[in-house]
């Protein structure tokens, strides 16, 4: 690569870090197999510890069956909420009793990262394929959003039947993508909080 290739992928990268949003309204297109193909495979090229790979994917692009599993997912992750005693959290969340809030956020694609538990970074493995994932969807123009809400009811052994995830894997990692419906307002980060810096 020369010098001013390099500098562009490096300078689009760090446009994809900062330009990723998480994105909660969708418009109602469909991505198709190649956009999908090609997300997926950006995922695989996540650093992985001691090359494991562990990851295998799940797509679901069926409305209804959406629908189903958010409205599953949402009092199980309230009854989740309240075993935690987290209500009190600043966070509010109110809208998931709502029965019209739909936690897939009406997005028409949610792809499943999931992993068989057998090794001590398998889940890392699958949030770094998770985070190389929406870093693409971003620079390819989609939006994304991580359903860390979903996670109960996605590992239900019979919901892990309905959706072909065999007994011996876990659901790590779902995330929704799609075209986003409007604009989402930026959000801001804290500082950096270093603890040290030895030289």
């Amino acid at each position: 690569m020369t010098e001013r290739s390099v500098q562009n992928s490096y300078t689009g990268v760090l446009q994809a870090i900062y330009c990723r949003q998480s994105v909660r309204a969708y418009a109602p297109k469909q991505l198709d197999h190649a956009t999908i193909q090609a997300l997926i495979e950006a995922a695989v090229h996540a650093p992985t510890a001691m090359h494991e790979e562990p990851w295998a994917f799940v797509i679901v692009q069926n409305k209804p069956l959406l629908k189903r599993l958010s409205d599953l997912a949402k009092p199980l992750f309230v009854e989740e909420l309240r075993h935690r005693n987290e209500q009190d959290a600043s966070h509010s969340f109110d809208h998931f009793t709502k029965p019209d809030f739909n936690i897939f956020h009406g997005a028409n694609t949610l792809i499943i990262i999931c992993a068989r538990p057998l090794g001590p970074f398998v889940a890392a493995d699958c949030w770094l394929a998770a985070e190389n994932l929406m870093l693409a969807a971003c620079a390819m123009g989609l939006g994304s959003c991580v359903i860390g809400s979903s996670v109960a009811a996605l590992n239900i052994h019979e919901v892990k039947v309905e959706l072909g995830i065999p007994a011996e894997y876990s659901v790590i990692a779902p995330i929704v993508v799609g075209v986003p419906g409007g604009e989402t307002n930026p959000t801001s980060r804290k500082e950096p909080r270093i603890l040290a810096w030895k030289k």
